[in-house]
């Protein structure tokens, strides 16, 4: 090697022509993928499979740490894990570049099962990856090659003027491909949003009136106190947990529902046709099961939809069915037990939220909403087909990852105001926050002070059951110094809220949710 380059630089280089062959690679492939169907994306089909194939403890933990940036970081982690990858195989390709490309296969036969994996995903949806895997190993024999040269030129052979053409050909070949593989990415993503309609059609939709509208919200369903949550949560602050690691952007005109299974008539229905239906407008709280206790992965809106049981009625669902297995146009699917979907709770159909089309990240266009149940078992975002079918016969996505199959969500509360560790004035302290009891309702909330005794906190006007409840409490002479406060509901069942603590798995988390605070 020669002494005015170190191995190091060397190393360095071979690792650089790694990252820039899988940038090659994958950009390649992204671009490709846009003329075939979605799981062809390899990107967003690995996502998609580490979702599938995540423990729920390592679920659990992540939503627990980075609530819903958790596909954030998974992004990141993707993104880390390639880049020491290819880090990795571009220093092996200087040792054997037959090695590199058999790890690059191996890898690749991996991307591929993950492909396969998706719903919807046939052979031909390989082609983007394998022409991608083919661009990338012939960059990186070039890259190799010319690193090769210029850092690993012994003093015997040392060309001044050739190394230093050598050089300025790596790099120019290097940024060259990464300018063109963000250039092919943006590329694809361009040709993506101008194939699919569904943004355009969002945009220009205009929701019919509903034939049952929604009462209007009382005044004092707020509760008036700073940083307490609105009442509504706005669509832009409405959580979001599911499986989808790329949200799907659906055309309406192309969307349709096939209800089948155990029913003595199969009904399909477009969303032309859903629209024309008695639509009505409902206020209900969603809660999602890995909810900790005081936790914000619960939302309230008001949603506008058909009701499920007059879809079922039409369908006439046979005798011994039990259970609905919906699924989503990603793969994913909820177990929802057919007598929920069928009694007197507002089960819907939804296209609306708050007033407008639902969001794509909130299932656009159309997803169930279910009073009392957690959305793992009810809440199906882009919902595109419905079985009527058995329990004992079908399992949905998390009831093979350890959930329970029916979900019913518990009686919960939290305190929102103060925040946990705050400091705050001795005058006048109001202490605020919700609870939620769906399907049953909320008749009190009771606060303990310094695991004092229980008293009855002022509750906001009611809107429904199936919505959360505010209350408040005024503290007049709080005294200077450290305090706690903990709080609990009771429904109009009588049900006190259980004291018992218990972890989101397998079937919603319980507990007093308590904070601490400082008077000064």
């Amino acid at each position: 090697m020669r002494k005015s380059e170190s191995p190091q630089q060397y190393w360095v280089a071979a690792g650089f022509a790694g990252l820039v062959a899988a940038a090659s690679l994958f950009s390649v492939a992204q671009l490709l993928s846009v003329f075939f169907a979605v799981p062809a994306a390899p990107l967003n089909s690995m996502g998609s499979a580490f979702i599938d194939l995540t423990p729920v403890w390592l679920k659990d933990f992540v939503i627990s740490i980075f609530g819903t940036n958790d596909k954030l970081v998974l992004k990141l982690s993707m993104a880390l894990v390639v880049v020491i990858a290819a880090f990795l195989i571009g220093m092996l390709a200087q040792r054997s570049f037959t090695a590199a490309a058999g790890s690059v296969a191996v890898l690749g036969i991996g991307v591929a099962a993950a492909i396969l994996s998706r719903t919807g995903a046939s052979a031909g949806d390989l082609t983007p990856l394998v022409i991608g895997i083919i661009t990338g190993l012939l960059v990186l024999k070039w890259l190799s090659t010319v690193a090769r040269s210029v850092f690993a030129t012994h003093e015997s052979t040392f060309d001044t003027a050739r190394t230093t053409t050598t050089r300025r050909q790596f790099v120019l070949f290097s940024s060259l491909t990464i300018v063109g593989s963000l250039l092919a990415t943006g590329l694809s993503r361009y040709l993506s949003a101008a194939r699919d309609l569904s943004i355009a059609a969002r945009e220009s939709l205009r929701l019919p009136a509903p034939k049952l509208k929604a009462s209007p919200i009382p005044r004092n369903a707020q509760i008036e106190i700073a940083g307490m949550p609105q009442f509504l949560t706005p669509n832009t602050d409405f959580y979001r947990i599911d499986t989808a690691l790329t949200v799907p952007q659906i055309d309406p005109a192309r969307w349709s529902l096939k209800v089948h299974g155990m029913v003595e008539h199969e009904v399909t229905l477009s969303f032309a046709q859903l629209l024309e239906q008695e639509l009505v407008e409902s206020y209900l709280t969603l809660t999602c099961v890995s909810n900790p206790v005081g936790g914000d992965l619960v939302g309230n809106a008001k949603w506008l939809g058909y009701p499920l049981r007059l879809l079922l009625e039409q369908a006439v669902p046979l005798p011994g069915a039990d259970m609905v297995l919906s699924t989503s146009s990603d793969g994913f699917t909820a177990s929802t037990p057919l007598e929920v979907l069928t009694d007197h709770r507002m089960a819907l159909l939804a296209v609306g939220m708050n007033g407008q089309p639902l969001p794509f990240e909130h299932g656009f266009p159309v997803r169930m909403v279910v009073p009392g149940l957690y959305g793992y078992v009810s809440a199906t975002k882009w919902v595109v087909d419905l079985e009527v079918t058995r329990f004992a016969d079908k399992v949905a996505y998390w009831s093979t990852r350890g959930w329970s199959e029916h979900g019913p969500i518990k009686l919960a509360s939290r305190v929102d105001v103060p925040r946990n560790n705050a400091t705050v004035a001795a005058n006048n302290l109001a202490l605020g926050g919700t609870a939620w009891a769906q399907t049953r309702g909320i008749a009190a909330v009771e606060l303990s002070l310094d695991d004092g005794p229980w008293v009855k906190t002022e509750l906001g006007d009611e809107v429904s059951v199936d919505t959360w409840r505010q209350w408040r409490y005024l503290w007049e002479s709080a005294p200077a110094g450290q305090h706690s406060v903990k709080v609990r509901a009771i429904d109009t069942h009588g049900e006190i809220q259980s004291g018992d603590i218990a972890s989101p798995a397998p079937n919603g988390a319980s507990g007093w949710h308590q904070i601490h605070f400082t008077v000064r």
